[in-house]
């Protein structure tokens, strides 16, 4: 498979990510009698992972995630190289979706925009955590996210199932954070929406970057280290190809 391939399904990918999880929670979540609330924004972003996932995965892998890709790499399955270029596309199809809700929000009423689901914590926390609070519960859910990504996808998981428990874990870790920090465990996520709304999403930026990578590394290696070292193949390999 061509890098430019993987590049580009990888900045698709995420554009989906955070234009349809962040879309929802902006134009969905509080929607007058009908709005889908917490639940139905955490299955949104799980279904943005699901339905990209069966869609790219077998060109790029399915990160969608910087922290997933460092992650992968802590976890032995990624070349240390591709790192920063999956990192760079990810980051674009996030600002590139956080442009997309930009406009499309502007376009009713007055054109202001309250908001597009930015992460934070303190002040700007959904539930009034603070900076160790969010900062915790960033590391232990991304770390349980590689987690789970490294164990669905080894070579002794059910084939073809992958996609379905990530996604579904991903849409558990919102229904616990986004009271917390709004859930990020993706800096790519955080880094869309910070760059547009500015201010405090932007000033507490860095805590979406860090917390998310120490975490995903911390997953990745423990899987690899304590739970599935020399116990059969992987199913995907360095470069995201499956193995036959």
């Amino acid at each position: 498979m061509k890098n430019s391939n993987a590049l580009a399904a990888e900045l698709i990918g995420t554009f989906w990510l955070v234009f349809g999880g962040c879309g929802s929670a902006i134009f969905a979540a509080a929607f007058p009698d009908v709005g889908i609330g917490l639940l139905g924004v955490s299955l949104a972003f799980g279904l943005t992972v699901l339905t990209m996932a069966y869609a790219v995965g077998h060109v790029s892998g399915g990160h969608f995630n910087p922290a997933v890709t460092v992650g992968l790499w802590a976890g032995g399955r990624f070349e240390a190289g591709k790192v920063l270029p999956y990192i760079v596309v990810q980051v674009i199809g996030a600002i590139l979706a956080a442009g997309a809700l930009y406009l499309i929000a502007s376009g009713k009423g007055d054109g202001t925009v309250a908001g597009l689901a930015s992460n934070g914590v303190g002040a700007h926390s959904p539930g009034g955590y603070s900076l160790a609070a969010g900062f915790t519960a960033e590391v232990l859910l991304t770390g349980f996210f590689l987690f789970v990504i490294m164990g669905s996808t080894h070579g002794r998981a059910p084939a073809g199932f992958a996609p379905i428990a990530i996604g579904l874990c991903l849409t558990l870790i919102h229904l616990i954070s986004i009271p917390i920090t709004n859930t990020s465990v993706n800096p790519a996520r955080s880094t869309g929406p910070a760059l547009i709304e500015g201010g405090i999403a932007l000033q507490q930026l860095w805590i979406f970057w860090l917390a998310p990578l120490i975490g995903g590394a911390i997953g990745g290696w423990l899987y690899r280290t304590v739970v599935a070292d020399n116990y059969g193949p992987d199913l995907v390999d360095v470069e995201g190809e499956p193995k036959h």
